[in-house]
């Protein structure tokens, strides 16, 4: 089953089936877009939605959905079903059912407790501020002491799990950016994967639904780059196939800071949905024709099939965006484009 809720409009699939006609055939491109339901998309999360939607569908690949609700207190009433309508009006269909993070307990359970029969993960009893007073700072943040990693101190209490990172490294080839190098011991630490408030980790649940999913490729916001050498490391451990990874530009506020909810981004209008796609391809330096936007979103989404291609998306420190700054991302891991 693909497409939008039950109710929504269907005839929008004609389109999604006809371009997979047109496009070019593949093995298997599986790709996903997965928000998170704590408001309205706004331009930010569209750059994210189409990238990875054009690069599926330009391929001949399925696109995937889903939500990423597991910080249960983040989550708004109401942000799902505006997801939904929001990529309705933007003639998004996504292949199969919705995936929900809330519903996958079972799966990440599973998972953590592979990792402790194993002996990869251990109890920690450390509160953030003590990490934070330890004075190891890294390029993603503080970076943990190891001061459980041999047991608990006397009298204290386990808060969280952390995987044991030893000595590990990770290289990956960004289809965007070229090779990308995280030394994971030095730069990050022993990482969370379930949180001290009950959560299991993004980075966990992450790995573990690509997996089962099927994802091929994802194509998300440089801001998840360094996210990302973490994923590749619990896929090895789980021995869970790495997919392919495509970092796209950010958009920024005229301060500077990544378009988000917490720095309060407008809301994208879903019954301006053509004048916001003409804008986010613009972005991504894929913009139609005018006498192509002239004709709406069917026509911009036909060009921008055909005519997509991963060389001609922008420079990630040089990208404008049609909203009030440009998007300048400075990178926690060591990105270098070609090498």
């Amino acid at each position: 089953m693909c497409g939008f809720p039950r109710g929504h409009r269907l005839d929008l699939l004609i389109n999604r089936l006809s371009w997979n006609i047109a496009a070019p055939p593949v093995t298997a491109y599986h790709g996903r877009f997965a928000p998170t339901p704590s408001g309205p998309l706004h331009f930010g999360s569209m750059v994210a939605a189409v990238g990875s939607f054009l690069d599926a569908k330009a391929q001949g690949g399925t696109w995937a959905l889903r939500i990423d609700d597991l910080d249960r207190p983040r989550v708004m009433p109401g942000s799902v079903d505006s997801i939904f309508r929001c990529l309705e009006k933007f003639q998004m269909p996504w292949d199969g059912e919705v995936v929900f993070q809330s519903a996958r307990l079972d799966a990440y359970q599973a998972a953590l407790d592979q990792l402790r029969r194993q002996g990869l993960v251990f109890a920690c009893a450390c509160s953030r501020k003590e990490i934070d007073d330890a004075g190891l700072g890294g390029p993603d943040g503080p970076v943990y002491p190891g001061t459980c990693s041999k047991g608990l101190p006397a009298g204290r209490e386990a808060r969280a799990w952390r995987v044991r990172t030893g000595d590990a490294a990770i290289d990956f080839r960004d289809l965007h950016l070229g090779r990308v190098h995280q030394d994971l011991e030095r730069e990050i630490g022993d990482f969370v994967l379930f949180r001290a408030d009950g959560i299991f980790a993004y980075h966990l649940a992450c790995a573990v639904d690509d997996s089962m999913q099927g994802i091929t490729h994802v194509v998300r916001g440089a801001d998840l780059l360094a996210s990302t050498p973490r994923q590749i490391f619990l896929q090895r451990l789980l021995g869970l196939p790495t997919p392919a990874y495509l970092h796209l530009p950010i958009a920024v506020n005229a301060s500077g800071e990544k378009l988000s909810k917490q720095t309060l981004a407008d809301p994208v209008e879903p019954d301006r949905a053509a004048g916001v796609l003409a804008q986010v391809l613009g972005f991504l330096k894929h913009s139609p024709p005018d006498e192509v936007s002239a004709n709406g979103v069917s026509a911009m989404w036909r060009w921008a099939l055909m005519n997509w291609k991963r060389n001609r998306l922008p420079d990630i420190v040089s990208a404008r965006a049609p909203v009030s700054g440009a998007a300048l991302v400075q990178f926690p891991v060591n990105s270098r484009n070609g090498q």
